[in-house]
């Protein structure tokens, strides 16, 4: 988890089948951040206390109205599906803005609004320099097609 959090790359997640915390069941706290992350991502405590303490399975529809996954799909071929369309949609958009948004959100959730918006602020004057923004104005207000971008 911690590798997908550092990499500045979006990182989709196409789980099929089981995924599971029970640190607990073998008799221990979670250490690798799992304790320390899932609150900030599901915002029902008393939910968080119910399956880390008692280490209980659960479903894809729970997770899902918990807001522990963002979308459920009825067959693998769908999910897989699902996650080349995500893939494909975030590969059009500009590089730079994809990893700069993936770093600043990842900031935003460690840190107070306040210093967010400083962050993001300077991140942006910082990719300024690129000409992904232009490009990316011009196709909007011409309403041409998406600009080929830059690699990274």
């Amino acid at each position: 988890y911690n590798v997908c959090l550092q990499c500045s790359k979006p990182v989709i997640a196409a789980i099929h089948g089981y995924c599971l915390v029970q640190e607990t069941a073998v008799g221990f706290a979670a250490d690798v951040g799992t304790l320390n992350r899932i609150p900030k991502i599901v915002g029902n405590h008393s939910w968080l206390y119910d399956i880390c303490l008692t280490a209980r399975h659960f479903g894809a529809k729970e997770a899902l109205e918990q807001g522990f996954v963002s979308r459920v799909f009825d067959t693998h071929e769908e999910l897989m599906s699902a996650a080349q369309e995500t893939a494909k949609a975030i590969a059009t958009n500009s590089p730079v803005a994809v990893q700069g948004t993936k770093i600043v959100l990842n900031y935003a959730r460690d840190h107070p609004v306040d210093d967010s918006l400083r962050y993001v602020a300077l991140w942006n004057m910082s990719q300024a320099q690129t000409d992904d923004i232009a490009m990316s104005a011009a196709a909007l207000m011409t309403k041409g097609p998406k600009p080929v971008y830059a690699k990274l």
